[in-house]
């Protein structure tokens, strides 16, 4: 991802806050719902964290100190945003997060949003079934390419730490897969 320096600059400047925060929702608004989406997994769950995500980026931009890129700061918002959206979901609901899991994995059948194939269901219901730090480190890594140097600033873990994630996440959906 580029510099974002200008943007930024942009969005802490209240002359040009609104101007910037457009060009913020524009460029990331479809990278960012997926990101969610892949966590929520339901389509109306992920528009509502992404509308939480933007109000904490908005208010929180002044306290961005650059320290890390600013997409890998808004994912790790989205991140968080998304794992407390499921904590709070599942106690409403009155199940254990794996609870809520499960019963998210049996709504990928009936999710209008979904256009894939059977297989593409299979290997979506596989990744569900991974624990949810593996989920996120092979989300990031498989389908948005991010480097794991880039994935370890948005989840605040060792390189080392999601290497290994993601090769057990990989040898647990290869096994789901071909059990089936």
């Amino acid at each position: 991802m580029e510099d974002h320096s200008l943007l930024v600059d942009a969005l802490k400047n209240p002359k040009t806050q609104e101007e910037g925060f457009k060009a913020l929702v524009k460029e990331f608004q479809q990278p960012l719902y997926w990101h969610i989406r892949k966590i929520v997994f339901d389509h109306q769950d992920a528009d509502d964290v992404l509308q939480n995500t933007y109000v904490k980026i908005f208010k929180n931009i002044k306290k961005f100190r650059g320290e890390s890129k600013l997409f890998s700061w808004m994912y790790r918002i989205a991140t968080n945003e998304s794992l407390s959206f499921i904590k709070e979901r599942s106690k409403k609901m009155g199940y254990s997060i794996s609870e809520y899991n499960d019963y998210l994995i049996n709504q990928l059948h009936a999710d209008v949003y979904f256009d894939g194939d059977e297989m593409a269901l299979k290997l979506q219901q596989a990744i569900a079934k991974l624990p949810q730090k593996q989920r996120l480190v092979f989300n990031l890594k498989y389908y948005e390419e991010l480097k794991y140097e880039e994935i370890s600033e948005i989840l605040e873990t060792s390189v080392g730490g999601l290497k290994a994630s993601y090769h057990h996440a990989v040898k647990k959906i290869k096994n789901e897969l071909q059990g089936e």
